[in-house]
C-alpha cells in the first residue's frame, strides 16, 4: 500500500481544527484507503480505538444508518466523553439528507469530523449553505506517477509504459493480468455511469449518454462545445440538443470522470467563456471505451500532464496567444508557468510550431515543453523536459 502523502499531510495539519474535512474524487481513487491511512496516524499519536469511528456507507452492514436521524443517533450514542471523537464517513453521499446529520455532529464538544464523496453535488446546494465557512475539500486524484512507481517498483520505464496505458487507480498496479485489469476498469466505469449518473440525475437514454462520453474520450485535448457535440451525435443519427449534451457533461463532471479547462487570454488577461477542452480522470478508462489509438499519444501525453499540474494544487487553463494556443496555463496563487505537451519536437517543423506561442508571451514566467524525447532543447529561456522528470520532480 502506498502512503498517500500529499493528502495525508493535509489531514494531519487540519487535525483537530473546527473545520469538517470533506475528501472527495472518483471511486476507486484512494478514499477510502487514505482514511485509514490516517487512522493508523491518529494512533500511533496515542489515539485509542473506542475514538474512531468509522462507517462506510456502500457496506451492507450499515445499511440501517442511511436515515439521517438514525445515523446521528448512532454516532452519538458512541462518542468518548471528554476526549475527542474521530468521526470518519466514507461515501457519505448515500445517505439522503446526511447534511442535517453531519451539521448536528459537527456542533457536538470534542468531535473532529471527516467525510468522502465520489459526486461533486453533495457540496452544493443545502449542503453549501448548511455547511457554508465549515468544511474544507480535498480533492482526491487517482495515483500520481511518482506514487504508482512506488506501488509498482521496478524501472521507470517500464513503469511509465504501464502508468500511460493501464491508468493510474490504485489496484490497477497491483494486477498483471491484462484481462483481469480491463475487467476491473469495467467495473469503475459502469458503477460510476449507473450509480453517479444515470440513478441521480433518472437518465432515460443511457445509450446516448454513453454517445457523449465517448465522443468526450475520443476528444482529449480538442476544443469542443456542447452544440459541436450535439450536431456531431445527430449527423450520426443520435439526435439530441446541446442543452441535454450540456446537461451530461455536467453530470460527468460532477462524478469526477471529466474536467473542463477553459480559456485564458494571456495578451488580455481575462478569462474567455466560450470553446473549452475537456480531460479525463484516468487515461486507462480512455483506452477502455475508446481503445488504444496509435496515432493519438500527443493528447493522452496531454492528459497526464493537465492531471499532474491540478494534482499539484495549480489551476489549469488553456492559453491564448493572438490567434495562437498554449496548452496550458498553470497558477496558483502568484506563481504561474506555461506548458506545452508534445509527443515529440525533435521534427523541425514540429519543434518551431511548439515554440511559436511561447516565445510570444514576453512575460518571465517559466516556460516548458513537455516531451517524450530524451533529448533536452529549449532556446529563449524556454526549457524541454522529458515527461518522466517532470513527473517524479517534486516542482517543475
Amino acid at each position: 500500500m502506498v502512503q498517500r502523502k500529499q493528502y495525508l499531510d493535509k489531514l494531519i495539519k487540519a487535525k483537530d481544527k473546527q473545520i469538517i474535512k470533506v475528501v472527495t474524487g472518483v471511486r476507486r481513487c484512494g478514499k477510502s484507503t487514505l482514511l485509514q491511512q490516517f487512522q493508523s496516524y491518529l494512533r500511533q499519536q496515542g489515539v485509542e480505538d473506542k475514538q474512531i469511528i468509522f462507517l462506510n456507507f456502500e457496506r451492507l452492514e450499515n445499511e440501517p444508518l442511511l436515515e439521517y436521524h438514525a445515523l446521528y443517533a448512532y454516532v452519538k450514542e458512541r462518542l468518548v466523553m471528554g476526549q475527542t471523537t474521530y468521526i470518519f464517513l466514507d461515501e457519505i453521499q448515500v445517505v439522503p439528507e446526511f447534511q442535517k446529520a453531519v451539521d448536528s455532529l459537527f456542533v457536538l464538544d470534542h468531535t473532529d469530523l471527516y467525510i468522502t464523496g465520489s459526486n461533486a453535488h453533495m457540496l452544493s446546494g443545502d449542503l453549501a449553505t448548511l455547511l457554508s465557512g465549515r468544511y474544507m475539500e480535498i480533492q482526491m486524484l487517482p495515483l500520481s506517477f511518482a506514487e504508482y512507481l512506488e506501488l509498482s517498483g521496478g524501472d521507470r520505464r517500464d513503469a511509465w509504459n504501464s502508468y500511460f496505458v493501464n491508468g493510474a487507480f490504485p489496484y490497477t498496479a497491483r494486477i498483471e493480468e491484462e484481462e483481469v485489469r480491463r475487467d476491473y476498469l469495467q467495473g469503475i466505469y459502469h458503477t460510476v455511469l449507473l450509480k453517479d449518473i444515470v440513478e441521480r440525475k433518472r437518465i432515460q437514454d443511457v445509450s446516448l449518454l454513453e454517445s457523449v462520453i465517448r465522443f468526450l474520450f475520443d476528444n482529449v485535448g480538442n476544443m469542443v462545445s456542447s452544440k459541436k457535440i450535439a450536431d456531431s451525435l445527430t449527423s450520426f443519427g443520435r439526435k439530441t440538443t446541446s442543452a441535454t449534451v450540456e446537461s451530461y457533461i455536467h453530470a460527468l463532471e460532477e462524478a469526477f470522470i471529466l474536467y473542463r479547462a477553459g480559456r485564458y487570454d494571456i495578451k488580455g488577461k481575462q478569462y474567455l467563456k466560450s470553446l473549452e477542452k475537456y480531460y479525463l480522470v484516468d487515461q486507462g478508462l480512455r483506452n477502455l471505451v475508446s481503445g488504444r489509438q496509435g496515432g493519438d499519444v500527443g493528447h493522452v501525453l496531454e492528459n497526464v500532464v493537465y492531471l499532474e499540474l491540478r494534482r499539484r494544487g495549480y489551476q489549469v487553463f488553456i492559453g491564448k496567444v493572438g490567434n495562437q494556443e498554449i496548452d496550458f496555463v498553470a497558477e496558483k496563487g502568484e506563481d504561474r508557468a506555461y506548458y506545452q505537451v508534445s509527443a515529440s519536437i525533435l521534427d523541425q517543423q514540429t519543434y518551431q510550431r511548439e515554440m511559436a506561442p511561447l516565445k510570444a508571451v514576453k512575460d518571465h514566467y517559466p516556460k516548458y515543453i513537455v516531451t517524450l524525447d530524451e533529448i533536452p532543447m529549449g532556446e529563449s529561456g524556454i526549457r524541454q523536459i522529458n515527461v518522466i522528470e517532470f513527473l517524479l520532480q517534486e516542482k517543475v
